[in-house]
């Protein structure tokens, strides 16, 4: 039976927030600064949470496989304030990451096709030359 705690989350500083993240303190406050991220205050200090750890890691798988920064800020949005949103969230990523492969296999066909191409020039150009020689 799990027990049950009343401690607070774990927060960090923007420092620590960008160490464990692998990204600069400029990357955090231009989150802030698109709307993906708003952390709390203390003076002026900026504290995070472990939600806030959580949508920069969100925030930095997106980005590296590609998102935009206003897709990224949809799916956050679609989240709610209690986690409402998580189908409509489901369905936002079923729908880009459907277009996005879409995309890379056509990529990946037409780079094959001109792999294909290049070895024949290649292969070719082999030939011709090895005849030359001989």
């Amino acid at each position: 039976m799990a027990k049950a705690t009343n401690a607070p989350d774990k927060i960090y500083g923007i420092a620590d927030l960008a160490e464990q993240h692998g990204v600069s303190q400029r990357t955090i406050r231009f989150y802030e600064d698109k709307g993906l991220m708003s952390p709390q205050r203390v003076g002026t200090q900026r504290v995070y949470t472990e939600f806030d750890s959580k949508r920069l890691g969100l925030i930095l798988r997106a980005k590296a496989i590609g998102s935009t920064l206003a897709d990224i800020k949809t799916f956050l949005e679609l989240y709610g304030r209690e986690g409402e949103g998580r189908n409509k969230q489901l369905e936002f990523v079923i729908e880009k990451t459907a277009m996005e492969i879409a995309k890379l296999e056509d990529k990946r066909a037409q780079i094959d096709a001109t792999l294909a191409e290049l070895h024949v020039i290649h292969d070719g150009s082999k030939e011709r030359l090895a005849r030359r020689k001989s």
